[in-house]
């Protein structure tokens, strides 16, 4: 699991940079895995997320980032 997360933080941050301009660290260091364990549980957890680009400065409003609320295939973001 350690080399697959290492894997996706690289790739994620590299498209990011290239195709929204974020400017690299875009993850921490370390992390933590975190089992769901309810479905209040899950609801928290996808609001924290959501709203991560708010806390971040990169948008004003959820809403407005462009790469929320779907999956995306790394070759597929423009």
């Amino acid at each position: 699991m350690t080399k697959w997360l290492k894997m996706w933080k690289s790739v994620s941050s590299r498209q990011l940079k290239e195709s929204a301009g974020v400017v690299p660290p875009v993850w921490q260091e370390e992390y933590f895995d975190r089992f769901l364990r309810s479905d209040e549980s899950y609801e928290e957890k996808w609001w924290y997320v959501r709203n991560n680009p708010v806390r971040a400065g990169l948008v004003a409003d959820a809403d407005a980032w462009c790469f929320r609320g779907r999956i995306f295939e790394l070759g597929e973001v423009s």
